[in-house]
Order: structure tokens, then C-alpha cells, then sequence
């Protein structure tokens, strides 16, 4: 026959079929990968609402509560660290340095009835509570998201690709103070 040696042509056919099922499998990391920060982008636009409401709260409690300077001054460091922050591990862990500043700042609030009786500070109270809401809600896709992703990286074979390629796993979005989980309530 004059063709190419059998052993050539299957040598060429795993080849390929190798190639193809590397080709599938970065696919599949990169389109769970996709997900998941299109995930954590629903929760980006409730996450600069919280950053933007968060100078004008400090600054309320402020007034009435000059003395809880170091409460102020970490949650406004905290603020600025999760506006800085740029990739999905760094933010999670930034806004979650956050929300316990604004725990902390919250149960200063606790401390003074006449700043709790501010209709200001209510309003901000009230606008915060319903972003942590809206966070929460959006938290468990983002983290349903996350947990797909992390699972198709990690089992075998597909950590293999993902090693050679760079894929990392994610954080989940959560926050580890028990405190801080629930959101801010509002109390008339």
C-alpha cells in the first residue's frame, strides 16, 4: 500500500481525541469560570450601593458618637480596601472585613438613643438593611456559581487541565462572624 503505517494513523487518531477532550474540559473551567463571576457581578452593584452608603452613615453616627473614632476609622479603611480590592478573592475578603466594621458600627449605634432616634441615620439604617438583603439574596447564586465551578476544577481528570492552564478555585461568598450574617435590623 504505499500509505502511512497503521500505528502512525492511531498514534494521530489519540492524538487527537486527546486534544479534543483537553479542548472540552477548558471549555467547561472556562465557561463555569464565566459563571461565576457573572455571578459576583450581581452582587457588585448592591456592593457599591453598601460602599456608597457607608460615609454617610459614619459620618451620622459621627456626630453623635466622636468618641468611637477607632469603630469610624476601621470601617472606613475597610470601605476603602473592598473599593481597592480588584479580583473576586481579594473583594470577598474585603467585603467581608466590611460588613463585621459595620457590625461593630451598628452595635455602637445601639449605644445611643438619640442616634437612633435620627431620622438620618434610620433612613441610612433602613437603605443598608435592604442592600445586605438584596447581597444575601444574590450571595447564594454566586456561591452556587462558585460551588459548580470549584467542582468541575477539582475533580479528576479536569485538575490536571486546570493545573497546566492556571485555574484556581474561588472563594465562597460568606461571612464567618455569626454576628454579622444577620442583617442590620431596623427598630422603631
Amino acid at each position: 500500500m504505499g500509505g502511512l503505517p497503521i500505528g502512525v494513523l492511531v498514534a494521530v487518531g489519540v492524538l487527537i481525541v486527546v486534544a479534543l477532550w483537553v479542548i472540552g474540559v477548558f471549555n467547561a473551567l472556562q465557561r463555569a469560570r464565566i459563571a461565576a463571576e457573572g455571578a459576583f457581578s450581581n452582587i457588585d452593584v448592591e456592593l457599591r450601593r453598601r460602599h456608597d452608603l457607608v460615609p454617610n452613615l459614619v459620618e451620622t453616627v459621627k456626630g453623635y458618637a466622636s468618641h468611637e473614632r477607632q469603630t469610624l476609622e476601621a470601617v472606613i479603611q475597610a470601605r476603602a480596601a473592598a473599593t481597592a480590592a480588584r479580583s473576586i478573592g481579594e473583594r470577598v475578603e474585603a467585603e467581608s472585613a466590611l460588613s463585621r466594621g459595620l457590625g461593630r458600627l451598628m452595635a455602637v449605634a445601639e449605644a445611643y438613643p438619640q442616634l437612633k432616634a435620627d431620622g438620618g441615620f434610620m433612613r441610612l439604617q433602613g437603605e443598608l438593611s435592604d442592600t445586605e438583603n438584596r447581597i444575601a439574596s444574590r450571595r447564594n447564586g454566586f456561591n452556587g456559581s462558585v460551588g459548580g465551578y470549584n467542582e468541575t476544577l477539582s475533580v479528576f481528570p479536569n485538575n490536571l487541565i486546570a493545573g497546566i492552564f492556571g485555574f484556581r478555585s474561588l472563594p465562597f461568598l460568606k461571612e464567618d462572624d455569626e454576628a454579622v450574617r444577620v442583617a442590620p435590623k431596623v427598630a422603631f
